[in-house]
């Protein structure tokens, strides 16, 4: 029995590792994360496809620095209301000081785990995620848990990533399954069969999936760079599998990525498939 009680509390202790982990990670990014456009064009997406009505309240989860939570309060006018929250506080710093100067009074930002809200049932007419449920540590469960914040017939919409989404990826997992290590990256919610599993499961019904093929092509050492260490966190998993690995190990995976990535290289570069899932579903 103890030895039971202990590990409860070694996972739990883990999982607030990982989501520290990523916070820091998130946070020293914060600084250049608008400079990308793609992050924007792929969050106002998400939003227009929910087709939203004026005066909903709603919770963006894992905000970042607000490019759901703006975008929406553009769109809901004086009667609505959105809460963005994320565990980064460098995030929350960056949406904060944009906030100061958009002159908005729908909308506000605060420090918040996307998988333990803080907020009553049945509260939001919609809650979005973008760019971040890749990073929850318990996919299906946090579905349920979104379902339990949403009025009767409320809209969840977040982001998903087709299996072989962001090659540097898809070749380390490729790469480490030979050392025996599972990193799992967009696998959960690779299909479309997949998502709308997902959804199912977690409650939701009149479950719609958008899928919208996209990619661009990238440098060789830009690609050999995004080679992944213990010390970056794995999306959805702690500890990090590569933990396990030696340091040998570990160069040697190294070596064949970047030898597989220089087979894959061409004058323009290395095709990098971006397909993005938006995944909608209703209570």
């Amino acid at each position: 029995m103890l030895n039971l009680f202990h590990n409860i509390e070694m996972n739990q202790k883990d999982s607030l590792d990982y989501k520290q982990a990523i916070a820091n990670l998130y946070s020293r990014r914060s600084q250049s994360y608008d400079s990308i456009e793609w992050h924007e064009k792929i969050a106002h997406k998400l939003v227009d496809y929910a087709d939203i009505t004026a005066g909903s309240k709603v919770l963006d989860i894992a905000t970042g620095t607000g490019m759901v939570a703006f975008y929406v309060a553009s769109k809901i006018g004086s009667l609505g209301s959105v809460i963005g929250i994320d565990i980064s506080d460098g995030m929350l710093q960056i949406a904060n000081l944009k906030l100061k100067s958009c002159g908005l009074s729908n909308i506000k930002f605060e420090k918040g785990d996307g998988e333990a809200l803080n907020f009553k049932d049945t509260t939001f007419d919609y809650i979005f995620c973008s760019s971040a449920f890749i990073w929850m540590s318990d996919i299906e469960s946090v579905l349920r848990h979104w379902h339990t914040k949403l009025k009767d017939h409320g809209k969840l919409g977040f982001h998903a990533f087709y299996g072989n989404a962001f090659v540097t990826g898809v070749i380390a997992q490729n790469v480490l399954q030979k050392y025996g290590v599972s990193y799992l990256m967009n696998k959960p919610t690779g299909t479309k069969d997949k998502c709308h599993e997902l959804m199912r499961q977690g409650g939701f019904k009149n479950i719609d999936i958008k899928i919208i093929a996209g990619g661009s092509y990238i440098g060789l050492e830009e690609a050999k760079s995004s080679w992944v260490t213990s010390s970056h966190p794995a999306p959805g998993q702690f500890p990090h599998p590569m933990a396990q690995m030696t340091s040998e190990q570990q160069a040697a995976a190294q070596s064949e990525f970047e030898h597989e990535l220089e087979k894959l290289n061409s004058e323009q570069g290395i095709w990098n498939d971006m397909t993005v899932f938006y995944v909608f579903g209703e209570k």
